[in-house]
């Protein structure tokens, strides 16, 4: 979560800023050009049909950094939402208000050579490759856009933290059930080489059927793969729910109950895998 501050000089109230598209450098270009070309050769048996089909139908797939004013014009005709770049993370409040509104908000600068395969804060790449395709889905838009409008009203009843694990587990780092099998869609697993192969293929992590209570529960890493994720049935259940449930009871719930470690097995989850947990005693980092 992020404070809530004054935005900062050269943004706007709501914290937008000019993309700037012009003043991006042939090398900055060519590093959106190295990494779409690494993740889009190896998604397509990986991620879910509709996020190949949002790279068409915005035109993603073109070479170099998308232009924001552009890829917003096609994404408005698609499903009436737009890309707004700012100077980086921002308010909780704010960046809700951007979704309730359509409007998804998308970092300017992109990482340099040395942190191709890893850095803290969000880069374009990440913004627009690993978010914006699936936005051009009317039923994951339409989630987006309620996600944006529960965010207002768990500010206001102080339950911002527990609404953060929706989005982190689904939007970021979601999985979901097909036909075919376990295919990726969370724009934290989608924008990353190694991730995509994690949290697919790998022994270490749980896979666990989406339960919204169980979900809102579950702590999570911000450092490293993460060690359980959550397969949803639909865009369709995962919007029914959203829209459905009543979360002000719900949080109310919760605050009288444990979290859940991000490791942990519940008696009452669906698991798909249960997983070693290799990785991360391995690794041993610190989790929230």
């Amino acid at each position: 979560m992020v404070e809530e501050l004054d935005p900062p000089a050269g943004a706007a109230a709501d914290w937008t800023i000019p993309q700037a598209w012009d003043r991006y450098s042939p090398a900055e270009h060519a590093m959106w050009d190295r990494l779409f070309a690494r993740q889009s050769a190896m998604l397509p048996d990986r991620v879910v049909p509709e996020f190949m089909a949002g790279l068409d139908i915005l035109r993603i797939n073109r070479p170099g950094i998308p232009n924001f004013e552009e890829l917003s014009d096609r994404l408005m005709q698609a499903t009436g939402w737009q890309v707004v770049a700012v100077p980086g993370l921002v308010p909780d409040r704010v960046f809700f208000e951007h979704l309730a509104n359509r409007r998804f908000v998308a970092g300017r600068f992109i990482r340099t050579p040395e942190q191709i395969d890893y850095l803290q804060e969000p880069d374009i790449f990440h913004d627009v490759f690993g978010h914006v395709p699936l936005l051009a889905n009317p039923v994951f838009a339409d989630y987006m856009q309620a996600y944006g409008e529960g965010g207002l009203r768990a500010a206001d009843l102080g339950a911002i933290e527990q609404l953060a694990r929706l989005y982190w587990y689904t939007v970021e780092f979601g999985l979901i059930r097909r036909p075919e099998g376990l295919r990726l869609y969370g724009a934290g697993i989608v924008s990353s080489y190694g991730e995509s192969v994690f949290a697919l293929d790998d022994p270490s992590p749980h896979r666990l059927g989406f339960d919204l209570k169980r979900l809102m529960r579950t702590r999570y890493r911000i450092d490293d793969y993460q060690q359980s994720y959550f397969v949803i049935d639909s865009f369709e259940d995962l919007l029914r729910q959203t829209v459905e449930t009543d979360f002000a009871p719900l949080y109310a719930q919760l605050a009288g109950q444990p979290d859940f470690a991000t490791d942990a097995i519940a008696d009452t989850d669906i698991i798909y895998t249960r997983g070693t947990q290799a990785y991360a005693r391995a690794r041993a980092p610190e989790v929230l």
